[in-house]
Parts: C-alpha cells; sequence; structure tokens
C-alpha cells in the first residue's frame, strides 16, 4: 500500500480501516479521548450550523454526523471509502461516495460545509478546500481541520512509530500532511474570509492519558478550557471557520 495521497490509495487506506475503525470509539470509548475530539469538533459546527443545511467531507462511519445532526435542519455526507460508508448507512445517514477535491454536489448546496481528520491526508489541499467553498452558499462557512505541526501531537506523529489500523496497515501507508496556523492563513480561498479558530488537543500528550479516570478529568477538563483560549494556535488539531463572502 502506497502513501502518494492519490484517490486510490486514500480510498484503500480507509477501507483497510474501516473494519476497526470504531474499536477505541464512539460506544467503545466513552468519556474518552475519541469522544473528546469529536464533542470539540462538533459543537464548533454547531456554532455556524444551528437550523442549516450541513455536509460533512470525509464522513466516514458517521460518528460525527450523528453528532451534527443534533442540532443542524440536515446532514449529507461524503466519502471515498465504501467501507466506511457502509457503516455510516447503517446509521441512516444520508451519504455519497465522492473525492474531496471533486465534490459530487452543484454550487452554493449548503450552508455549512466541514471536515475532520481528512484534510491531513490530501495532497491536493487548495482544491478541497476551493471545492468545500464552491458547494457552500454566501454567507455560508467552511469549517476545516489541519494537523498542526506546532503541537505536542504533531511531534508524536511526525517522530513517533506509525500507529497500527488494520492487518498489514499502518499510519504510514497514508499520506499525511502537517500545516500551521500561519500556513492555514495562506491556504484560505480567496472567496472566504477566516472568522473563528479552535484548537483541539492543546494540553493532552497522547491519547493514552485518557485511559485513567484520573486522565480523563484532568485532561479533558483543560481541553475544554483552552479550546477558544489564545493557545488554540498549539492545538494539535488546529480547526478554523471561514465566512463564504460571495
Amino acid at each position: 500500500m502506497d502513501a502518494s495521497g492519490s484517490h486510490d490509495s486514500n480510498r484503500k487506506y480507509y477501507d483497510a480501516f474501516s473494519a476497526g475503525y470504531e474499536a477505541l470509539r464512539g460506544e467503545n470509548d466513552p468519556g474518552g479521548y475519541h469522544e473528546l475530539v469529536d464533542e470539540l469538533e462538533a459543537s464548533f459546527v454547531a456554532r455556524f450550523g444551528a437550523a442549516r443545511d450541513v455536509l460533512e467531507v470525509g464522513c466516514g462511519t458517521g460518528l460525527l454526523l450523528r453528532r451534527i445532526t443534533r442540532c443542524v435542519r440536515s446532514t449529507k455526507g461524503v466519502d471515498l471509502s465504501p467501507g466506511m460508508l457502509a457503516h455510516a448507512r447503517e446509521r441512516g445517514f444520508d451519504v455519497v461516495e465522492g473525492s474531496a477535491t471533486a465534490l459530487p454536489f452543484d454550487d452554493q448546496s449548503f450552508d455549512v460545509t466541514c471536515s475532520f481528520k481528512v484534510l491531513a491526508h490530501v495532497r491536493e489541499i487548495e482544491l478541497a478546500l476551493r471545492e468545500m467553498a464552491r458547494v457552500t452558499r454566501p454567507s455560508g462557512h467552511v469549517i476545516a481541520e489541519f494537523y498542526n505541526p506546532h503541537s505536542l501531537r504533531g511531534l508524536v506523529k511526525r517522530f513517533g512509530p506509525a500507529g497500527r489500523i488494520a492487518h498489514q496497515t499502518h499510519e504510514g501507508h497514508v499520506y499525511t500532511r502537517f500545516d500551521s496556523p500561519r500556513r492555514v492563513r495562506e491556504l484560505i480561498p480567496a472567496d472566504c474570509r477566516l472568522i473563528a479558530a479552535r484548537g483541539v488537543r492543546i494540553a493532552t500528550p497522547t491519547a493514552h492519558v485518557m485511559k485513567s479516570r484520573l486522565g480523563r478529568s484532568v485532561f479533558s477538563g483543560a481541553e475544554r478550557l483552552l479550546c477558544d483560549s489564545p493557545l488554540r494556535v498549539f492545538g494539535g488539531f488546529y480547526i478554523v471557520a471561514l465566512e463564504k463572502t460571495r
């Protein structure tokens, strides 16, 4: 399996990942690291998507869609992995197969277009962001998450061992990019402007510390306190909200 960042290589990686993707997520990780990350991501979408039409790019198995659906008018998901989409459909979500760089939707179809844990694996990230802006209505919002090199998580991911995600498949088999908050500003499409940002995993050194009750109490509280503070620029996941200006 290669890590070129092509549509086919990413699809193979996530199809392999789909079988065990939720082993430590959702109901299998109550109150844990992944649940906290999902909560902070979904609540940021809720800030802009209440009673509006929302698209999630790279919806995976639908774990975030499940949270987002609670506070918006409608949701739709797109993902390049049939294996991931099968789980999302089992949950009853309206999802389609497609690529972040060629979204299968008309112009100005949604009020909010969001993407989490996906753009970091897209080599043509500028094209993906333009596509997200294209399908977003004027005065709507694009919410995009990036992997931040200036973070604890960035250090762990770049210099630590590649995590195993399936038989004969590990994180080194997928293309991964890191874009600093400064670089993110340079990637913003011409028809959008930055209006807000949030950092996730600012204080948590590794996901393992959330396995203990004390770790969950200390680090989840710290993350909720710091996510919208000036320290957000050190979040391992750096999320921006862009307003579509025209």
